[in-house]
């Protein structure tokens, strides 16, 4: 679906090998299963499905497509643009970044380093231009957010703690939404047993929870009548952001890059849970196709020089965090950037 205000992906999965995954779980909860209203010839049905993929795993997973692990740093697709990268005060090792940290631009790490000396509480007070008794101004945020890394104005960041710490709380929500339901699941259930070929009998020297015997197990997977995935991308917000004409097109072309790479590049999930595109070409809900890789890329390629000025110091900015820096607070453990 293409309008001024949404784009709405729709993907059809299927397992690589079987019909049956394993779905993702959650303490004390276990598989998140619920029913799903369909309707069908002309009834409503309520009918099992399954949350396979929950909007926050997802969002780690599209800014993942974007982050080479080996090599610590941006993919080359990718590389023009800024982003907050955090070194260790001893030796200079890579630690993290605003790419990888849950939080974003308020990761603990990133608040309790410096740049060249100078606190990052303070740069990003200053850039966001952050005042007691002052209104927030959302477009002048989100030009200094995208001086500090652009895709935090698509997978958002919330600057958690109370406001005497970040006057206004500035918060930009999620862009970009997606998530995974299998509809119509059936459990599949299976099971088996570690062995133990040194040990046959088990004495009080050691037993199954110290790792000896013979160890049966059970496990319950599922299967699906369709599983599919969709992905929202919110075109008002990102032109709410004010930037001009090539950054909203960048923040745009970004999100479906980062879509195309993710399904191009395969969905293995967990263990169990490998899953394929299941349908020839992908397109919106208006019929509107998903570009192929080759040419998002070359339109990023276009688009990224062409915000340079809002990028600013470009490339990596790094910073210097401590092991001696300020201690996590209970507001710093708060909502992330995920849930904002």
């Amino acid at each position: 679906m293409t309008t001024t205000h949404r784009q709405l992906f729709d993907v059809d999965l299927e397992p690589v090998a079987g019909a049956r995954f394993q779905p993702t779980g959650f303490p004390d909860l276990g598989p998140a299963l619920f029913d799903r209203p369909e309707r069908r010839n002309g009834a409503l049905e309520w009918v099992p499905a399954l949350l396979l993929e929950s909007a926050q795993s997802m969002a780690n997973r599209l800014e993942a497509a974007g982050w080479d692990a080996a090599s610590q740093c941006p993919v080359p697709t990718l590389a023009g643009l800024p982003y907050i990268r955090v070194v260790a005060a001893e030796d200079g090792r890579y630690l993290t970044s605003s790419r990888t940290e849950a939080h974003r631009l308020a990761s603990a790490f990133i608040k309790d380093a410096t740049l060249k000396g100078q606190g990052m509480r303070e740069v990003i007070h200053e850039r966001l231009g952050l005042r007691d008794d002052t209104p927030l101004a959302p477009r002048d945020i989100a030009r200094a957010v995208f001086a500090l890394d652009p895709l935090c104005l698509i997978h958002g960041v919330f600057f958690a703690e109370p406001a005497k710490v970040w006057p206004g709380q500035p918060k930009i929500p999620r862009a970009v939404t997606s998530f995974i339901e299998a509809v119509d699941v059936r459990p599949a259930n299976s099971g088996g047993v570690k062995r133990d070929e040194v040990r046959h009998q088990v004495g009080e020297s050691g037993g199954a929870t110290e790792g000896y015997g013979f160890v049966p197990y059970h496990r319950t997977e599922y299967t699906a009548a369709r599983i599919q995935a969709t992905f929202a991308i919110d075109l008002a917000q990102l032109r709410s952001y004010g930037l001009g004409d090539a950054a909203t097109g960048l923040l745009a072309a970004l999100a479906r890059w980062e879509i195309r790479a993710l399904l191009d590049g395969g969905l293995r999930l967990r263990t169990a849970c490998d899953l394929a595109v299941a349908q020839p070409e992908i397109a919106d809900r208006d019929g509107t196709a998903l570009p192929p890789l080759g040419a998002l890329e070359l339109e990023l390629s276009r688009l990224i020089p062409a915000c340079r000025e809002l990028a600013g110091e470009a490339q990596s900015i790094e910073v210097v965090w401590a092991s001696g820096s300020k201690k996590r607070t209970k507001s710093d453990s708060g909502a992330t950037a995920s849930d904002s």
